[in-house]
C-alpha cells in the first residue's frame, strides 16, 4: 500500500473492541425458536442494504442459551465468512447471528463505523480470492482479523468519505424503490389490460362501466374474442446453428437465453417475439431488428395481423415456462402453446394496449440505465476515496469555514 500524508494502515483487530462469530441452536426444538431475539443468517444479509434490523428467523432465550451464539449489540458491523463471502451490514438492534455470520464490535475512538463498513464493501473481491477453494469457500475469524485496513487518522476525514458514500448510496437505494414500485405498477397494469383492455376514450373497462360476455374461459369484455395461440402467433422453432459458425455480421442471433452472438445471415424479420424453447424456456423477446432465430428457441412465422408489441407482452402475461415438459432436459413445444385458449381485442385497442404498457417498459429501462451509472460512480468513488487517491480534506476546509 502506497504511503499518503496523513493516513496509516491498522490491522483490522486493532480497530475493534471485539469480533466473534455466532451459532445455530438446535433446529429440532421447536422451544428454541420463534421468540424475540432476531437471528441473523445469510438470507437475510442478502436480502438487506447496509442497516440489518429484521431476520426472518428469531430465537427465544432458551435458544440463545442453549447454543454457541450470543447477544450482538446494536450498532456492531456483521460481516459473512461462509458460501456468500464478504457481506457487510451494520445492526440496528440487539441480535444474535449463526456461524456465518461474524460480529464485530467498532472501537470508535479509532476508526470510524461508517467508513470501516464502506472499506470492508470496497475490498470483498479481494477478500473472495483469499477464501480457501474448497467445496464451499470459506473464511475464518483469524483471517480476517489479519485484514490491513488502509484510512486517514483524522476521524473527521473518515466521517466526510462515509458521508460521500453514504449520500450515493441513499440515491442508489431511492432509485432501486422507484424501479420496484414501476415494476409493480406494471404487472397490476398487464393484469387489467390483458384481460379487461381498454375503451376509446382511454378507459379500463370493468363490468360495471362496460358490457361483458360469458367465454369458454370466462367473462371478456363484449368487444373481445376467444382464439388459440396457434391462431394468433403462429410459432416456428428456430435453426441450428454453432458459435463457430457465426461469421461477422448485422444480425443477432436470439437463443433462449438472449444475444448470444451476431451472425451475417437472417432467418426471421422484424418486429418478431422470441420465446426460449430450450434451456431458458419461457424467456420472451421483442425484436425490433431481423434476426437469426437459434434452435433454443421459438418464432414467430404468422401474425394474422395482430399487433406484434401485444403479442409480445400477451406472452410475457401467460408465462409460457409453466408448459414447459418435465423431463430430464426441459423444453416448451409449440404444440403445448399452439391451443392455448386466450381472449383477444382487435388490432386497433391491441396497439393503444401495447403502447401504454411499451411506455412504462421505456421508463423502467431508463431508470435502470440511471441506477447503472449511479453504481459506477459509487465504484469509482470508493477507489478514489478509500485508498486516498482523491482527498476529502477540501471539503472539511469548506465546512469549517462556513460554520
Amino acid at each position: 500500500m502506497m504511503n499518503i500524508e496523513g493516513w496509516t494502515n491498522s490491522s483490522l483487530i486493532s480497530l475493534l473492541d471485539g469480533i466473534k462469530s455466532g451459532g445455530t441452536p438446535n433446529t429440532s426444538r421447536s422451544d428454541f425458536y420463534g421468540g424475540e431475539i432476531p437471528f441473523v443468517s445469510i438470507e437475510d444479509m442478502s436480502a438487506t442494504r447496509k442497516y440489518l434490523q429484521h431476520t426472518v428467523k428469531t430465537l427465544t432465550k432458551e435458544g440463545l442459551k442453549n447454543s454457541n451464539t450470543w447477544l450482538v449489540p446494536e450498532n456492531s458491523l456483521l460481516y459473512s465468512i461462509y458460501a456468500t463471502l464478504g457481506l457487510v451490514r451494520i445492526s440496528k438492534v440487539t441480535l444474535a447471528t449463526n456461524q456465518a455470520i461474524l460480529a464485530m464490535i467498532v472501537n470508535p475512538k479509532v476508526i470510524d463505523q461508517e467508513y470501516l463498513y464502506y472499506w470492508l464493501e470496497y475490498v470483498r473481491d479481494s477478500v473472495i480470492n483469499l477464501s480457501s477453494q474448497t467445496t464451499q469457500s470459506n473464511l475464518n475469524a483469524t483471517t480476517v482479523k489479519t485484514f490491513i485496513v488502509q484510512h486517514p487518522e483524522n476521524k473527521k476525514e473518515q466521517e466526510k468519505i462515509a458521508e460521500v458514500l453514504s449520500t450515493i448510496d441513499r440515491t442508489i437505494a431511492q432509485t432501486e424503490a422507484i424501479i420496484a414500485k414501476q415494476q409493480r405498477i406494471k404487472t397490476g397494469l398487464m393484469q387489467d389490460l390483458l384481460t379487461k383492455g381498454i375503451d376509446e376514450n382511454g378507459n379500463i373497462r370493468s363490468e360495471d362501466t362496460h358490457e361483458f360476455k360469458d367465454s369458454a374461459i370466462g367473462r371478456i369484455p363484449v368487444e373481445w374474442d376467444v382464439e388459440t395461440i396457434g391462431k394468433i402467433a403462429s410459432l416456428q422453432r428456430g435453426h441450428d446453428i454453432r458459435e463457430v459458425e457465426f461469421i461477422t455480421g448485422n444480425y443477432p442471433v436470439i437463443a433462449s437465453s438472449g444475444v448470444i452472438g451476431f451472425h451475417n445471415i437472417r432467418t426471421s424479420d422484424s418486429p418478431n417475439v422470441v420465446v426460449g424453447r430450450k434451456g431458458s424456456i419461457g424467456n420472451v423477446y421483442y425484436l425490433d431488428v431481423d434476426f437469426w432465430a437459434h434452435d433454443t428457441s421459438l418464432y414467430v412465422t404468422n401474425f394474422f395481423g395482430n399487433n406484434q408489441k401485444y403479442i409480445y407482452y400477451l406472452f410475457l402475461y401467460l408465462e409460457l415456462e409453466r408448459f414447459g415438459t418435465k423431463s430430464g432436459s426441459p423444453s416448451l413445444n409449440r404444440s403445448d402453446i399452439h391451443p392455448l385458449k386466450i381472449a383477444l381485442p382487435k388490432p386497433l385497442e391491441q396497439e393503444r394496449i401495447s403502447k401504454i404498457l411499451t411506455q412504462f417498459d421505456t421508463s423502467i429501462s431508463n431508470l435502470k440505465s440511471s441506477l447503472k451509472k449511479l453504481q459506477y460512480q459509487k465504484t469509482g468513488l470508493m477507489q478514489d476515496l478509500l485508498t486516498g487517491k482523491v482527498r476529502v480534506t477540501n471539503l472539511l476546509k469548506e465546512k469549517a469555514a462556513a460554520n
